[in-house]
């Protein structure tokens, strides 16, 4: 009986540890766009002085621009006419956005800071 409680036990502490391990995983993803756009924002953040209402729309916009990228870009002849004109449509979405929130003059830096 101490045999069979035991095998019980040591199958529950496996199950649990393969799904600790999974999650672990999937929070380390570097290239998720949520990642990305974060450290894009941190960047900005330092060098604009964002305030917490900008630094939050534009990790929206951010995302939004890698997501966009992946579907689109990612992985796709970068020479083709389709693939540049959905690149380009996405670069003036993410410009777009970025000037609703900033002031002008963080977005005259923005702009410098794109080049």
């Amino acid at each position: 009986m101490k045999k069979f409680i035991t095998g019980i036990a040591v199958a529950c502490f496996l199950v649990l540890g393969m799904n600790t391990v999974a999650a672990q995983s999937l929070s380390t993803n570097s290239q998720s766009p949520e990642v990305v756009a974060k450290q894009k924002v941190a960047e900005l953040s330092e060098d604009l002085g964002l305030s917490g209402d900008q630094q939050r729309s534009l990790f929206r916009a951010y995302v939004q621009k890698e997501v966009n990228y992946d579907k689109h870009v990612t992985g796709k002849d970068q020479k083709s006419a389709a693939v540049i004109a959905e690149k380009k449509k996405h670069d003036d979405q993410l410009a777009a956005a970025v000037k609703r929130v900033l002031t002008p003059e963080q977005y005259k830096k923005w702009l410098a800071m794109q080049k």
